[in-house]
């Protein structure tokens, strides 16, 4: 808008004189203002919804992510049922409150939900839909810092000797071996790997391209798997049962999680194979950066929260360099 006055003022500067240019200035900011408010009052708030999950689809973001940020934005817009311009701090204070109250859920998933709105109010100040972000006041949730486990190499070997089929024996190696996030796992094909260099290209989060490695023992399991499947599915995994169709994140999530229960063993799901080889990689002494570039890691600041996952590394350091 401002470029347009600037322009309409530019080209009547020689006709006009100081006193006419003013009026006509006060004249063309009250009409177009006028016409842009009529404007946005068409649209209602799921419009602007609609219209931001567009952008993240440009912008490269997952399908999961995208779902993520429509679910949390329609959640809140069913508590805070006013147009999205007239949304303040305080109530969207209230409602973080009071959605962690009804929910019990935790501080690390409230923050989650914060900055999904923050990212929300962002895109529709710097898209001039609203004049500041509301949620700019409300700052990180303080969720404390909490070391996560890692499967320990008798865990590892457990769930191997108990896999009953060689198809679940595979993802375990594969998970272990890579460090790929189970999203990555589910979307291979069997044309991606290359068995003689013992690689494969996976894409990662934004859909970008990064290339990791598996051991010997994860391409023998991997090999003895395929000669077994009769299907034609291009997936490297794919479901047990006919018609063989490509595995989920869903399928292997609920296999790792029954294998663990059975076994005893805490918690065991995709990541934290992830986390398991990273702390490993960094146990025996690989460069963090390395390690960063395997996981596809945008910061080194994430990568740093494995180095410090294993406390008798920083008990062996301290024996080492100080006692």
């Amino acid at each position: 808008m401002q470029n347009t006055i600037y322009n309409i003022l530019n080209d009547m500067s020689e006709v006009l004189n100081i006193q006419q240019m003013k009026l006509l200035q006060e004249s063309l900011i009250k009409r177009l203002q006028s016409g842009e408010q009529a404007e946005e009052k068409k649209k209602d708030n799921r419009d602007f919804l609609d219209m931001f999950i567009a952008a993240k689809r440009i912008e490269g973001c997952s399908e999961r992510t995208i779902e993520y940020y429509y679910v949390t934005i329609q959640n809140m817009f069913k508590d805070i049922s006013i147009p999205v311009r007239h949304i303040t701090t305080d109530d969207l204070r209230e409602y973080l409150t009071a959605y962690q109250k009804k929910n019990n859920c935790s501080k690390v998933t409230v923050d989650n939900i914060r900055r999904n709105l923050s990212s929300f109010f962002s895109w529709l100040e710097d898209e001039d839909h609203i004049l500041k972000s509301p949620i700019r006041r409300i700052h990180k949730v303080r969720t404390g810092t909490r070391v996560k486990d890692t499967l320990s190499d008798e865990s590892i070997e457990s769930l191997r000797d108990n896999c009953k089929n060689i198809r679940d024996l595979a993802i375990i190696d594969f998970l272990y071996s890579t460090g790929v996030r189970v999203g990555e796992l589910v979307n291979l094909n069997v044309s991606d790997i290359n068995f003689e260099e013992r690689e494969c290209i996976v894409y990662g989060k934004g859909n970008k391209e990064r290339r990791v490695y598996f051991d010997a023992r994860s391409k023998i399991h991997l090999q003895e798997y395929l000669k077994t499947r009769t299907d034609k599915n291009e997936a490297l995994f794919v479901t047990l049962d006919n018609p063989h169709e490509r595995l989920k994140i869903s399928g292997v999530e609920i296999r790792l999680r029954m294998l663990g229960r059975k076994l005893n063993i805490e918690k065991v799901h995709p990541h934290k194979f992830r986390r398991s080889m990273a702390t490993k990689a960094i146990d025996k002494g690989m460069p963090i950066e390395q390690v960063q570039r395997l996981l596809g890691h945008q910061q080194i600041d994430t990568t740093m929260h494995y180095a410090m996952v294993n406390q008798n590394n920083v008990k062996n350091s301290h024996r080492k360099y100080i006692a």
